[in-house]
């Protein structure tokens, strides 16, 4: 049963043109990017600082996914009931004061329990972005999202840099500099962000019961799990980066950040082509092109790194990956949401939930597996894509049994 919630939409949005909107709502987005991608450069750095290991500090990258995971569970199903203006102005509030407070800490611990706080208030603000989208672009929600995520991908692309830079001051300068940039984007949006009230009628819809009506939802299963396990590897590749280029290869940390920046411009390779592409094509096709992609990309990875083979076939396996990742995720979700035109949030929710939970566990995993080398990484990239293929093979076999 879908909610019967009727959504009041303002002349001012109605009027507010792509052109605009599409780069505030990437930068309300983009600070979960700039808060993960920023001080990835500082790990070793703050490992020395806070006297702990390597693991430990990635850890703290898990624990960031945990908390926005948590966060998009509390502030899905309130953006389909609430003003979402609102909740962006809450969010970003809370991430300037977090970012402020993490220069301070003295420990570890301290540090992954305000990056906890951190990353669960910060929700609050990007939960509504994909709903606003969704509204604009309805059935081509997959252009809609490309386009916001390539404009996006200018932040992890110049982050890691950023980071590189700001390190040469300190690492507490990273966290001051990403305040900074959430208070400016707080600014605009209190000022420019069109608001969405959602009025409900008589059939009230409570918290548990949009929920239900998602998980409940047969269609959209097995990209869920296609978008989750796309997330777990693309966070292996966030929580590993750093220690395959840095430490196994033993390239400097302003090389990384031209290797990262590399990768990041694939991602936005990939996001433009499938707005040239989605609409023809539809989001289900552009889907497998980016699996069948990414399974060769993976399979070459585990061989570069089993062989121990030098760097460039490594980053070339990767400049492959990366971007089929890209195109597999930003299709399933479209898909997803395009099942639920009246609980956007809480979908979005559930999304972030499977995709941020799965990928707390990279860190972990990977320290299990931990070996000193690549290959670990390898492997784990390459499990995820065998899981995606069986998921979207199910999909499919699902749908030709019910016709």
């Amino acid at each position: 049963m879908k909610s019967s919630d009727s959504i009041d939409l303002s002349n001012e949005q109605r009027k507010l043109p792509l052109a605009f909107l599409l780069p505030l709502l990437a930068s309300i987005i983009a600070v979960s990017p700039l808060a993960i991608d920023m001080y990835l450069p500082a790990m070793p750095i703050l490992a020395e600082q806070f006297n702990t290991e390597i693991p430990s500090v990635q850890n703290s990258l898990s624990v960031y996914l945990l908390g926005y995971a948590l966060g998009l569970l509390f502030f899905g199903p309130l953006s389909d009931k609430f003003s979402r203006r609102k909740l962006v102005i809450v969010g970003l509030t809370g991430f300037a004061l977090a970012s402020f407070c993490l220069p301070f800490v003295s420990s570890i611990n301290q540090f992954i329990g305000v990056r906890f706080i951190q990353a669960f208030i910060s929700s609050a603000a990007t939960v509504v972005v994909p709903g606003t989208i969704r509204e604009r672009y309805g059935k081509n929600t997959a252009k809609g999202f490309s386009y916001v995520s390539m404009i996006m991908m200018l932040a992890p692309m110049v982050a890691p840099t950023m980071g590189s830079v700001l390190l040469l001051n300190s690492w507490q300068t990273i966290f001051f500099v990403l305040a900074g940039y959430s208070v400016i984007v707080l600014l605009l949006a209190m000022v420019y962000l069109p608001d969405v009230e959602h009025q409900l009628s008589s059939a009230n819809i409570s918290f548990i019961q949009r929920y239900k009506i998602v998980f409940a939802h047969k269609k959209a299963r097995f990209d869920l799990i296609t978008s989750m396990v796309v997330s777990l590897a693309f966070f292996a590749f966030i929580t590993s980066i750093s220690f395959v280029y840095i430490k196994v290869y033993q390239v400097s940390e302003f090389t990384f950040s031209m290797l990262f920046a590399i990768n990041v411009l694939g991602l936005m390779t990939a996001h433009f082509i499938n707005t040239r592409l989605v609409v023809r094509k539809g989001s289900r096709t552009m889907l497998s092109y980016g699996l069948i992609q990414a399974l060769f990309a993976a399979t070459c990875l585990v061989f570069v790194n089993y062989w121990q083979l030098p760097l460039v076939y490594t980053v070339i396996s990767l400049l492959l990956l990366m971007p089929s990742l890209s195109m597999i995720a930003v299709n399933a979700d479209a898909l997803i949401l395009l099942e639920f035109p009246q609980e956007s949030g809480t979908a979005t929710a559930v999304i972030g939930v499977l995709r941020f939970g799965i990928g707390s566990l990279a860190g972990p995993i990977l320290a299990y597996f931990y070996d000193g080398s690549a290959l670990p990484f390898a492997m784990l990239m390459w499990c995820a894509m065998l899981v995606v293929l069986l998921s979207q093979l199910m999909n499919k076999l699902t749908k030709e049994v019910n016709e």
